[in-house]
């Protein structure tokens, strides 16, 4: 009689807007998960769920077969992962680990060379989706790092995300985030500015988001705004402050690599434009009302 594997540990570092969802839907397909976060509110979240209370991100490390961390910055990534209390000093040799920030190609070559020599295995583990999609586990996830720690938690990926892609061994999930975030950006500066010639030429908004809708330019992010622009609900699924960060980190990557990015460029200034009339913490689709008051649509 066979008996059955034990089920990897958990570690979960970062119970944010994505972290919580991607670490309540670990516990629900079995796994025991130990988390921590700086937030005694966010950390209680997960612990009621059924998450076990860690007091360090060294205690995390320790104890967990698999590591994942949600970070929202290079800096805090780089400390969480590199720090003498952080994630690679304190794994134990062959543990996972898997980050799914979004962060520059550079700080994550940065932490594949220290965890190459702590003899951890990091895989960088980008998701694409916000906190509802994560909730769903709809989440797309893009791979790179060690084909063989990949295979390994498949079936944590297959928990937290309905499609995977392995991309590489290197930084590839980091560059394909961002070519991602990057037409999410833009796309959203053009639905502005579209939504924006409409309604000041006098189409009626509520017949525009269906046309839009009913279209060849219906994509999965157009389908996903149009209920929340119906209303003109701007309340944040991911923030214009974060959307904007993200924004840098592909413009100093175009930089690095000698393209020229001219419609990202453009839509940076509407994103800061809208940071600095108190719409940061907003949706980054408020875009939309930015765009209206630059035009005069009141």
């Amino acid at each position: 009689m066979n008996e059955a594997k034990p089920a990897m540990r958990v570690g979960f570092i970062g119970i944010g807007n994505m972290g919580l969802p991607m670490g309540t839907n670990l516990l629900k397909a079995g796994y025991p998960v130990i988390a921590f976060d700086r937030s005694e509110d966010r950390l209680g979240t997960i612990v009621s769920r059924g998450a076990r209370r860690a007091e360090s991100v060294a205690q995390v490390a320790r104890e967990a077969d698999v590591v994942f961390t949600s970070l929202p910055n290079d800096a805090i990534f780089r400390s969480v992962a590199l720090g003498d209390d952080g994630v690679v000093a304190n794994a134990g040799p062959g543990t996972i680990f898997m980050d799914t920030s979004t962060v520059s190609p550079t700080v994550s070559a940065e932490v594949a060379e220290g965890a190459r020599e702590h003899g951890v295995r990091y895989l960088r583990t980008t998701v694409s989706g916000n906190g509802v999609v994560a909730a769903a586990a709809a989440l797309t996830v893009m791979a790179s790092g060690p084909r063989e720690a990949y295979d390994a938690v498949l079936p944590l990926i297959h928990a937290i995300g309905r499609r995977a892609f392995y991309l590489g061994e290197a930084e590839e999930a980091r560059l394909m985030k961002l070519a991602v975030n990057l037409m999410i950006s833009v796309s959203s500066g053009m639905i502005g500015e579209a939504l924006t010639l409409g309604r000041k030429s006098g189409l009626d908004w509520s017949q525009m988001l269906e046309v839009l809708a009913s279209s060849h330019v219906a994509s999965p992010m157009v389908l996903y705004k149009v209920p929340p622009l119906k209303e003109r609900d701007f309340s944040s699924t991911m923030s214009a402050i974060t959307q904007t960060k993200d924004v840098d980190l592909i413009l100093d990557c175009a930089a690095a690599s000698h393209v020229p990015l001219h419609l990202t460029s453009a839509v940076r200034g509407l994103f800061q434009g809208l940071i600095s009339t108190g719409g940061g913490e907003d949706d980054y689709i408020a875009l939309v009302r930015h765009v209206e008051a630059l035009s005069g649509v009141v």
